[in-house]
């Protein structure tokens, strides 16, 4: 994993590469806030994941993830784990396979 500045500097970035889609967590799936497209853990690829530390609190932490869903779909999730997060984002990015991790800049 690698360690950033700036989650915007790589959300701008990976949006000029076509990872465009912005998604949320609901009833345990991950939807397409646009198409409103339904997708479970098995369904999702990490491509690059970021983390960053508060800037006044490093107990405050985020993790800017870069995804493709099954269908081809490309986009990011920035999640919140500090620890008032709520638990849902965590539970549904630790569902998707050690498989379906991949490695790429």
């Amino acid at each position: 994993m690698e360690y950033a500045k700036s989650e915007k500097e790589y959300i701008d970035k990976y949006q000029k590469l076509g990872y465009t889609s912005n998604y949320l967590i609901k009833d345990s799936k991950l939807v397409d806030t646009e198409t409103k497209k339904e997708y479970k853990p098995e369904d999702i690829y990490i491509i690059k994941e970021y983390r960053f530390e508060g800037m006044s609190n490093p107990d405050d932490m985020s993790i800017l993830y870069i995804i493709e869903s099954k269908d081809n779909n490309k986009g990011t999730v920035l999640a919140n784990y500090s620890p008032s997060s709520e638990t849902e984002t965590a539970e549904f990015f630790a569902y998707i396979p050690k498989e379906n991790y991949k490695e790429s800049e």
